[in-house]
């Protein structure tokens, strides 16, 4: 049997026979203490049993997992087997174990060899092997995809130590998603893409998603049962990049309606993702009826107990597209209508996992607080789904009572008690930060899932809480009474900060707590497929800082303009005489991050050709500049106060350099860039009529440009000096953005600024708002094209901006003292 070549993914070999391997294997005898009595002691064990009787033959679960190996590394497609166990196998848990294959004798025959329960920890056993034992690492493109250089030839590939490896699941679950991940990150997706998100699920372990595509075909059939025409949905549904918030019942119509194309095309793409997630053995979560109704219902059942709900987030109750319309789960309607709904997504797939997402409640708070109503809407949502899928598990988000003061102890229980213990899982949403599982007494007795929601509306910013990551599961799960079944990722929007989704997936097989400073140090070597001093020092900066938000104020919870201080939430002139307006949230040290970055340019010769260094090093510059940025324009509003407009004009400008600057930067990095998003929106609009489906439909391809340009700009609906509630809340930093939005609108700011110091005069606003607005919703309907290639040397043009912005020794002292000031503030 040949012997693994001498080489750098040899030293994480070494050090992981001691510290993951040993480990790893150990926990095959460990106890995991009381942690499957949730799952094995109530309700939820039945709905466990059928999805073992109904999951996918071995033979296609195996054939899943090869076609992955195909698409990730087609270089090493013969070099591994996969082979399907029984839970038995696995000592009675869900597990991978990796081998070495007792066949392997020459070149070209299998040398690794990987059993799984399901094909998701086959899968997870392959990423777990490159990991540790190739050096490798896997992240969305957008974030540098797959670093896949450091995988030893075929023929030569590592071993694992002869007894093997066996890694198994301390809970069952691993879930993926947030309600609002289809909008802000899914929208505009394609098979392709899908099919590259499901293979990066399977690598990470998920095997509870949801899938939520194509639903309002689905709705179209069921409404038609009800008389209610498709004519009479075009109001219903949102526009294709505000589906999710149309779902919850948030608005209605905003960005709509929906052509028939669409509703078509999601569907079908909808069976061949679920065909997709069940090859691998997956458990995808359907949606259920949560009593959202379109307004025509109230026509066609006058009798019918139908609520006129509240205004969520528009500008002056515009009632296009405000307060939508609920259904009372008490009325007999609601359960036929959540009965039609089950049945009829099991006809159009063929089959159901039996588990049904429903968040009535999501932002929108019940009419009364008395716990018997509560009860008897929780009771009849449940026998909503109950009706259509007798096995039926509700899974629930447990946002509602992060956000929401009114749902007290009396109230949460009564709705976690609605239905019988084990048929209801809640997701503890945002656990990280606000964990509900202390608080509630482990949920009432309920089954939860321990979620990390970490990111709002896709913004992107380094930051994460590794050591809460790297520690919150293990102990909620080995704490007293533990009612936890899985661990969650529950992002509002993916493809930033790829290692805190790279340990999150991880804390679906740990068994303890990790070593979070160990595993950055391992992480930096995978990252870049080889260990560079210089990386790994800046890397354990960023773990200590960027990575270590400690004082629980991460990115706030939701506010009407986003959860991220960033430098482009121009501040209300009528602030500007006021000491009081919010700084930007700063729980770590810039002068830190500045010399992180100067380590990043020092060193990254080294490996200046591997994207996933690209992607972090344009990150971290964006980081820097961006924070840079902040600390000018406070100066332009200090120069304002003390009413000197030399001051004033001369940060402003630099300002505005920063901006263009930082817009050629996002440029170098394909995870960076406007265009990509406007084109994939486009290239969904084709015309049904057309013979060549292909065709691109003039008019849809208007309106799905308008809703993707909207969601990362205005958002919402504005008047002429009445800008959205919610504006600036899907803010992102990329190339083309920058240069075409934000800046254009800085400069109207300044413009403002100056001349009324100038003149002598207060602060337009009136004036201001009408001119921004204007701007906006002119951009919003533009059709200007935007690169979808990134170009540009990054580590020269980072290099630059560091030398233009942030050398100089006395910046140094003004990020110092900013660093204070500005923690000073919030705390």
């Amino acid at each position: 049997m040949a012997c693994p070549p001498v080489g750098p993914h040899r030293v994480l070999v070494l050090a992981l026979d001691l510290v993951v391997v040993v480990v790893m294997f150990f926990l095959f005898f460990a106890s995991s203490r009381a942690n499957s009595i949730p799952l094995e002691s109530s309700r939820l064990s039945r709905v466990l049993e059928i999805h073992e009787r109904e999951r996918e033959p071995a033979s296609v679960q195996e054939e899943a997992v090869r076609g992955l190996l195909d698409r990730l590394l087609p270089s090493h497609s013969s070099s591994f087997e996969f082979k399907i166990v029984s839970k038995e196998y696995c000592g009675g848990k869900a597990c991978f174990i990796i081998n070495n294959h007792p066949s392997f004798d020459s070149k070209g025959s299998p040398e690794i060899l990987i059993h799984g329960v399901t094909g998701v920890e086959i899968s997870a056993g392959l990423h777990w092997y490159l990991k540790y034992y190739c050096t490798a690492h896997v992240s969305w493109e957008k974030t540098g995809g797959a670093q896949l250089l450091s995988v030893p030839q075929p023929g030569t590939l590592p071993h694992v130590p002869s007894a093997g490896i066996l890694v198994q699941r301390p809970v069952q679950w691993s879930y993926y998603q947030n309600a609002v991940t289809s909008s802000y990150s899914f929208a505009w997706w394609d098979w392709e893409r899908w099919e590259k998100e499901i293979d990066w699920m399977a690598l990470q372990g998920i095997n509870l998603p949801l899938a939520f595509t194509g639903q309002e075909a689905i709705w179209q059939k069921v409404f038609q049962g009800f008389n209610i025409s498709s004519s009479d949905l075009n109001n219903f549904f949102g526009g294709p990049g505000f589906l999710a918030w149309s779902r919850m019942g948030n608005l209605h119509g905003w960005g709509g309606p929906l052509p028939q194309s669409w509703l078509d095309d999601q569907l079908a793409l909808q069976k061949k993702i679920l065909t997709r997630m069940y090859n691998f053995g997956m458990t995808p979560v359907l949606p259920a009826f949560s009593g959202n109704v379109p307004f025509a219902l109230k026509s066609k059942f006058p009798s019918a107990k139908v609520t006129h709900l509240g205004n969520w987030f528009t500008v002056d109750s515009d009632p296009r597209w405000c307060c939508t319309y609920l259904l009372d789960a008490t009325d007999p309607l609601f359960i036929e209508i959540g009965k039609s709904f089950i049945e009829q997504q099991i006809i159009e797939y063929g089959r159901s996992s039996h588990i049904y997402n429903c968040d009535t409640f999501d932002e929108n708070t019940p009419p009364t607080d008395d716990p018997e109503y509560i009860s008897s809407l929780g009771a009849a949502i449940y026998q909503g789904m109950q009706s259509g899928d007798d096995a039926a598990i509700w899974l629930m988000q447990g946002w509602l009572f992060s956000y929401d003061p009114f749902w007290q102890p009396p109230q949460m229980k009564a709705l976690l008690h609605s239905v019988p213990i084990g048929q209801m899982v809640v997701l503890d949403l945002y656990a990280e930060v606000k964990p509900i599982w202390i608080s509630s007494e482990q949920f009432y007795g309920v089954p939860y899932i321990w979620c990390m929601l970490h990111n709002f509306a896709a913004n992107i910013e380094m930051y994460g809480i590794l050591d809460v990551i790297a520690s919150g599961p293990i102990e909620a799960r080995l704490s007293h009474n533990s009612t936890m079944v899985g661990v969650g990722m529950c992002m509002e929007g993916i493809e930033q900060n790829p290692i805190v989704y790279d340990l999150m997936s991880e804390m679906a097989f740990r068994q303890k707590q990790v070593d979070a400073k160990m595993w950055v140090d391992l992480y930096a070597a995978r990252r870049y497929g080889k260990p560079v001093t210089g990386l790994l020092d800046a890397w354990r900066i960023l773990y200590q800082t960027l990575y270590n938000c400690t004082d629980g104020a991460n990115v706030k919870l939701p506010k009407v303009r986003g959860n991220l201080q960033t430098f482009w939430n121009i501040l209300e002139g009528d602030l500007l005489e006021d000491d009081a307006y919010d700084r930007p949230h700063l729980w770590y040290s810039s002068s830190d991050v500045v010399h992180a970055l100067e380590l990043f340019l020092e060193n990254g010769g080294e490996v200046s050709d591997m994207p996933t260094f690209r992607y972090d090093l344009v990150d971290l510059t964006r980081q820097a500049l961006a924070k840079y940025a902040n600390q000018v324009f406070l100066k332009v509003i200090e120069g304002f106060k003390s009413n000197d407009v030399r001051h004033v004009s001369s940060y402003s400008q630099r300002f505005l350099d920063i901006v263009k600057d930082l817009d050629m930067l996002l440029a170098c990095h394909e995870g960076f860039l406007l265009g990509p998003w406007l084109q994939s929106a486009k290239s969904l609009a084709r015309d049904l009529e057309q013979e060549k489906q292909s065709v691109i439909n003039e008019h849809n391809a208007v309106q799905f440009e308008w809703n993707a340009r909207t969601q990362i700009t205005m958002w919402f609906d504005n008047t002429e000096t009445k800008a959205s509630l919610l504006r600036d809340y899907g803010n992102k930093y990329w190339n083309g953005l920058l240069r075409e939005y934000y800046g254009p609108r800085a400069a109207i700011y300044f413009k403002y600024l100056i001349e009324s110091m100038a003149k002598g005069v207060s602060f337009p606003l009136e004036d201001w708002r009408r001119e921004w607005i204007s701007l906006t919703n002119k951009w919003q309907s533009s059709r200007n094209i935007f690169t979808v290639k990134a170009t540009g040397d990054a580590l020269n043009i980072s290099r630059w901006l560091y030398d233009k912005y942030l050398r100089n020794a006395n910046l140094r002292e003004e990020y110092k003292a900013a660093d204070y000031l500005t923690k000073s503030a919030s705390f």
